[in-house]
């Protein structure tokens, strides 16, 4: 006789079975997009669907045609939206239907076929810095204080590298260390892609002061950049929120310099921006950059590379009268 194998704690109870087996089919499509940020812009734009078409629940989504979707791009068009804006809404919509596809839920998905307005193939809308701005807010920071000392090495880190400012507040202390003799981060990108970044000397020297002023070098599954005060819990030792970063180092520093001013649009993805565009512009291979900038796909890189708008080219400057 089959000696029956004990269930383990974790086992699933019944009821706990039959709550997972009804989940909704657009509860499954939410859980299975990985990026919080996606998550919750694809979230918000199927409810503006739904909102739009005087849907009562998801369940009428089986009602929809294509029409509904070209009346919606039509009224998104009225109101004037960014036609990246237009593009990603199509796509939350085209993905949801796409899973409900799978379930059954749906015959078919509306969304294909319908027109989306055509994206900036050419060059990426996020501003890139120059030299000259680059090395001011690298500068920016005091070089006294253990703010001072960690903003510089948060901007070099980002100026130097091109990772994403959720990616900068992922490291951890251990996360620096070398391969093949050579220093490298270790980058937890997009949908959790493990990546390898060798680090640039200047920005491991500033790095490397932050730490031995800082006093948590020792502390390996730490975050690598800690906050200087926390005025709520006290508590030092946990990682940087990306919106700090984005307020409390970018946007200051960036209007103490003047940058701000000069750069309309200045944010954290600048800084990631205007390393790829540098790094391309002094020969860097394309493959490489998509690489070291952790994108899925080449087309993405192919924004940065503004090799062939540079002004010191335009016409511009070769007009005499």
């Amino acid at each position: 006789m089959q000696q029956l194998v004990p269930v383990r704690k974790q086992a699933l109870t019944r009821g706990e079975f039959e709550r997972l087996a009804e989940v909704p089919p657009e509860e499954e499509w939410l859980a299975n997009i990985t990026n919080a940020k996606t998550r919750r812009a694809y979230k918000n734009d199927v409810r503006e669907f739904i909102a739009y078409a005087g849907l009562r629940n998801y369940g009428e989504l089986r009602l929809i045609a294509r029409a509904h979707i070209i009346d919606w791009r039509s009224a998104m068009e009225r109101r004037e939206l960014e036609p990246a804006t237009i593009r990603r809404k199509l796509s939350a919509l085209s993905s949801l239907f796409d899973c409900l596809c799978d379930r059954n839920a749906v015959a078919g998905n509306p969304v294909d076929g319908v027109k989306r307005p055509m994206a900036n193939g050419n060059e990426g809308s996020t501003p890139a810095l120059g030299d000259r701005q680059a090395r001011q807010l690298l500068e920016a920071p005091p070089a006294e204080t253990l703010k001072g000392i960690r903003d510089r090495a948060i901007l070099a880190t980002l100026l130097y590298h091109g990772i994403r400012r959720e990616e900068l507040c992922g490291l951890k202390v251990k996360d620096v260390h070398s391969r093949q003799g050579v220093m490298h981060f270790r980058i937890r990108g997009k949908r959790s892609k493990v990546r390898f970044v060798p680090v640039n000397a200047g920005a491991l020297r500033t790095i490397e002061a932050y730490l031995a002023t800082a006093g948590h070098r020792a502390d390996l599954d730490g975050p690598l950049f800690r906050p200087v005060k926390n005025n709520r819990t006290g508590r030092l030792d946990r990682a940087l929120d990306p919106a700090s970063v984005y307020r409390n180092i970018v946007v200051k520093y960036g209007q103490e310099t003047g940058i701000s001013a000069e750069v309309i649009g200045l944010c954290v993805h600048s800084l990631r921006a205007t390393a790829a565009t540098n790094a391309l512009s002094h020969d860097s291979d394309i493959a490489k950059v998509q690489e070291w900038l952790g994108h899925a796909n080449v087309s993405t890189t192919r924004l940065y590379d503004r090799r062939k708008s540079r002004p010191e080219d335009s016409p511009s400057f070769r007009v005499k009268y």
